[in-house]
């Protein structure tokens, strides 16, 4: 099933613009922020291998099963990170939101909840989604807590689920949130940047 074309998802803080070439020394540059490459239990590409990660996503939007977006902070117009719509089960409404990593500076800013806002937007209002699933390392505690942050509830974990790259077995915990707790999840989003912004002008 081949997908739509990438759009272009812009907020008050950060735009999320269809993945390519053009952005990749600022994303080697972002990787760089805080060494994310180097986290044992995620798999987040290193400044060499960006090239190869920016291919494989492309593939992957070819094959019809991700459509991968550059993280931009709209302050600087940088890339900032990546994120996609992976698995994506258009025949049974269903996309899962991951591959995510973002610079390590912009962690616990507006960025996150504002993006996540944007994607469960379209995936819910444009795409017409059933659910989303948000999955994770289940040691990645930070992660989990923004996910369940976000209001998705914990489906499961699937062990030994995966072969990290450094060799150890990774237990998944799968988080989805449905479309009829969207409306709440949504307005949970709302809040926490409106929060942001209060905070910004005090």
């Amino acid at each position: 099933m081949s997908l739509p074309e990438i759009p272009v998802l812009e907020g008050d803080y950060v735009r999320l613009e269809p993945l390519g070439y053009d952005r990749i020394d600022e994303l080697k540059a972002a990787c760089k922020d805080g060494n994310l490459h180097e986290l044992w239990y995620t798999a987040i590409p290193s400044p060499e291998g960006m090239k190869a990660e920016i291919d494989r996503r492309l593939g992957l939007y070819n094959a019809g099963s991700m459509m991968p977006f550059a993280t931009i902070d709209v302050a600087s117009g940088k890339a900032i990170g990546m994120t996609t719509f992976m698995n994506m089960k258009l025949e049974n409404f269903k996309v899962e939101i991951g591959s995510t990593w973002m610079a390590n500076s912009f962690q616990g800013t507006a960025i996150n909840p504002e993006a996540k806002l944007l994607m469960l937007s379209y995936a819910f209002d444009v795409l017409g989604c059933n659910a989303v699933e948000l999955r994770t390392h289940e040691k990645n505690a930070q992660s989990r807590a923004a996910i369940e942050k976000l209001g998705a509830k914990l489906d499961g974990m699937l062990r030994n689920d995966m072969v990290m790259p450094n060799g150890t077995l990774r237990n998944t915990a799968v988080y989805s949130i449905t479309k009829d707790e969207w409306p709440a999840v949504h307005d949970g989003l709302i809040a926490r940047l409106d929060n942001f912004e209060q905070a910004e002008e005090s």
